[in-house]
């Protein structure tokens, strides 16, 4: 979907109000992070005045935002179809707002490995959030029970490993750039070690 200039301006100026309600904020209040004239915020949320890129820099930086996000028009490719991964009982969707993060859908029927040495370490974050079941994360020396509704969020630099308790678990997890590449990097040595005689 494409808009023209007088729809993306106009989407422009209603986000920007919108945005300042959001915060709290009065005309005055906006126009001092600003540091434009209330006056010349009025006349830029209302139409009266021409929208100037510095300005839209500006007013970004004081509403806490990007300039891309300011200016941003509906995407045509809403909706994500997922990649599967039968053979670990993935699906993956990447999250095209942010580049490099990835979504996951993991169900999980047994434990986490009971041997130390099986945990993995590598650079990145994780968050993850138990949809049905309960799952058994081993962060370091903890053994964390995470019941339906927990979530959890670590550096993955902390050797971890997670599973299922006492039946099956459903799991999404956020994984950054970093993360999703150690768990690449895991699942393929665990295919190898797999298929070696």
């Amino acid at each position: 979907m494409t808009h023209d200039n007088g729809e993306l301006d106009s989407l422009v100026r209603r986000r920007i109000r919108a945005l300042r309600v959001a915060q709290g904020w009065s005309l005055e209040e906006l126009a001092t992070r600003a540091n434009i004239s209330q006056s010349t915020l009025s006349r830029i949320e209302n139409g009266r005045r021409r929208l100037a890129l510095d300005q839209l820099v500006t007013l970004a930086r004081a509403l806490d935002t990007s300039l891309d996000q300011l200016v941003e028009t509906a995407a045509d490719d809403v909706i994500s179809h997922p990649m599967i991964d039968a053979a670990h009982g993935t699906m993956r969707w990447l999250l095209k707002a942010e580049p490099g993060m990835t979504v996951v859908r993991q169900r999980m029927t047994g434990p986490p490995p009971d041997n130390p040495a099986r945990m993995r370490a590598h650079p990145g974050r994780e968050w993850l959030v138990v949809l049905s079941g309960t799952a058994i994360l081993l962060l370091g020396n903890r053994r964390l029970r995470i019941e339906t509704n927990q979530a959890a969020e670590f550096p993955t630099m902390l050797p971890h490993a997670i599973g299922a308790e006492g039946g099956p678990c459903e799991v999404l997890g956020l994984f950054d750039r970093d993360a999703r590449r150690g768990h690449q990097r895991a699942e393929e040595a665990d295919r190898g070690n797999r298929s070696s005689p």
